[in-house]
């Protein structure tokens, strides 16, 4: 049941995250393209952190 819940969780997040992330990038970030590259890049990678974190919950075996 925890695979199941935390990979609904991952992907359901994720596909927020990359929404919200596009509506930043299109409304706060200048027209800038070393300054989009650094964004678009640093957001990328930030979630990778919280997504881990998700996979080694969702492996460990059940209490």
């Amino acid at each position: 049941m925890r695979k199941l819940f935390g990979g609904t969780v991952l992907v359901l997040g994720l596909i927020a995250y990359c929404l919200i992330m596009m509506v930043v990038g299109a409304t706060l970030v200048p027209d800038n393209v070393l300054i989009q590259l650094l964004f678009y890049a640093s957001a990328g990678l930030v979630w990778i952190w919280p997504a881990a974190k998700l996979v080694r919950w969702s492996q460990q075996p059940p209490a």
